[in-house]
């Protein structure tokens, strides 16, 4: 994994940046922080060193007791010059939150604070993430400074709509998403060969929506979040990854194909043309299991007595791949039930054709649909797993390391044949 240094300015976004080391630690990267003294005005040193596992430098005379270096990795035998060891060890270096005043200072090449110093003499890739209120950001002066470190190959990293500090204020200059800081951060890494190198995945997420007219469709609560973790963890491990996405309105991955589909039947379509060449199925999506035979073709009046509808069943799309998969696929299935139904996702693995299960309730909406978190047993031929309620994040990589294991011994997947 990378080293990350990470420098944090003043401004009530500062609190985001716990969560960006947070993340950046629990992804295996080594971080290392950088504050200026507005910074601790928002939030203390004290908690980021308890997330990395470092000192938080905030002077560029004072001396580094890691001697530049990151955690993990062993201190040099002399004592260097603190701004230019710790960013000559870093594989990337991202301002989060960047304030007006330091965005101005980095444009005009300042170095009056340990994150100024070392951001000129930083030659790894350097991203900057603005933050601030939407006049200040939106002004000549800022978008001019911003413009400059643009030319001198710094990413800029645009900031997110919404709520900002001042009271009922919304506009354009909040820090966006930890997760989206760490994923522009992990684009810009050096490509380092991953365990997954090779692997062409296919994921599916959301939920397909069948017609009755043109306005109204019977569908799911499926939001796809637990499909774009997985997709995310897969493309991280070195996986070349397509994503077909059924009525998801989340962003993909970095780096992610991504195919929209709406029904059943075009989900179906999309993973076809895919299955073939892909070496792992990850089908996180929710089909539809009914349409209406017929869907009217202008909208049905609300006037009358009520609507009945004649329903059809749609295909069952895994067990349809299942039957034309190669020996080295690997099929995960996913059954969303309300109550833990081990036997009726046993059923289900035997009917489909998948290695495996993976089995979450529904009925709890601290897991359900929509939720962050997720908690999931793990059915295969071997038995089951079981996954503690965790972000969908860290369920995803649990999932990943069972599909690794599958595939490490061929005799446990239906792919191969048994004694």
């Amino acid at each position: 994994m990378a080293r990350i240094l990470l420098g944090v300015t003043g401004g009530i976004a500062a609190y985001k940046a716990l969560e960006l080391a947070r993340l950046a630690t629990r992804d295996g990267h080594a971080v290392r922080v950088l504050m200026t003294t507005a910074a601790e005005r928002f939030v203390g040193a004290a908690s980021f060193e308890a997330i990395v596992g470092a000192p938080v430098l905030r002077d560029e005379f004072e001396r580094d007791p890691l001697r530049g270096a990151f955690p993990g990795d062993p201190a040099p035998a002399h004592d260097p010059i603190g701004h230019l060891e710790v960013v000559a060890n870093a594989d990337a270096y991202l301002i989060a939150p960047a304030s007006a005043n330091t965005v101005a200072k980095l444009a005009a090449g300042l170095a009056d604070s340990m994150v100024t110093t070392s951001f000129l003499a930083c030659t790894a890739p350097r991203l900057v993430a603005p933050a601030m209120n939407e006049r200040m950001y939106r002004d000549r002066a800022t978008q001019a400074n911003l413009a400059t470190l643009g030319e001198r190959g710094v990413t800029v990293i645009e900031p997110a709509w919404g709520a900002l500090a001042s009271r009922s204020e919304r506009g354009l200059g909040r820090l966006p998403e930890p997760r989206s800081l760490l994923d522009a951060v992990e684009a810009e890494l050096p490509r380092v060969a991953g365990p997954w190198d090779g692997l062409r995945v296919l994921v599916s997420a959301g939920g397909t929506r069948e017609a009755i007219d043109p306005v109204r469709f019977i569908g799911n609560r499926s939001s796809g979040r637990m499909g774009l973790a997985l997709a995310a963890a897969a493309q991280r491990r070195g996986a070349e990854v397509t994503l077909v996405a059924a009525n998801v309105a989340l962003p993909a991955p970095p780096g992610v194909a991504r195919v929209e589909v709406e029904t059943a039947a075009e989900l179906r379509a999309a993973l076809e043309r895919e299955f073939d060449s892909s070496h792992v199925l990850l089908m996180a999506a929710a089909p539809a299991d009914f349409r209406p035979r017929e869907a009217a073709e202008a909208k049905i009046a609300r006037e009358g007595s009520g609507l009945a509808l004649k329903l059809e069943p749609t295909e069952d799309i895994l067990a349809a791949l299942g039957t034309r998969r190669r020996a080295e696929q690997t099929i995960v299935g996913f059954a969303a039930e309300t109550g833990l139904g081990i036997e009726r996702a046993r059923q289900k693995l035997e009917r489909k054709g998948a290695d495996a299960i993976v089995l979450n309730d529904v009925s709890r909406s601290e897991i359900g649909f929509e939720s962050p978190d997720n908690e999931v047993v793990i059915v295969t031929l071997d038995g089951e797993e079981r996954v503690a309620q965790a972000p969908k994040e860290e369920v995803a990589r649990t999932i990943l390391d069972r599909v690794e294991a599958l595939r490490a011994r061929p005799e446990a997947r239906r792919g191969q044949p048994r004694e």
